[in-house]
């Protein structure tokens, strides 16, 4: 059963930093599009990052270039996003998600196969 578990979420101020991490399990997801996305209370899901298989080629969502970076490490089939210059506007549940065709990077959700639970990221003083 091909499984993604995020974490890395938590609480943290304006201004700073969080790494989250997807951890995949029950299939290698190397030449899988990764991504990640993020859900607000009352708001509709948004896309944040995407890496397709090698790494190498990356998008990202207006609202968070600049700012985020998503990199992968196909050994540990894990993908990371890191998180700086955090405001409350990031305030939500982030998920990361895989696609079996990896390019050119989706930024819908429908292009997506597989889900993971989510991690809460709150940013608040």
């Amino acid at each position: 059963q091909a499984q993604l578990v995020e974490s890395g979420g938590g609480l943290v101020q304006p201004g700073g930093s969080l790494r989250l991490s997807c951890a995949a399990s029950g299939r290698t997801f190397s030449t899988y599009g990764m991504a990640w996305f993020r859900q607000a209370p009352g708001k509709e899901r948004e896309f944040v990052a995407a890496v397709e298989s090698t790494g190498r080629r990356t998008n990202y969502g207006d609202a968070v270039k600049g700012r985020f970076s998503i990199s992968r490490d196909t050994r540990k089939n894990t993908i990371y996003l890191r998180m700086d210059s955090l405001n409350p506007t990031d305030t939500a549940v982030y998920y990361c998600a895989a696609r079996r065709r990896d390019f050119p990077l989706a930024t819908m959700g429908s292009s997506y196969d597989y889900w993971g639970q989510g991690t809460q990221v709150t940013v608040s003083s």
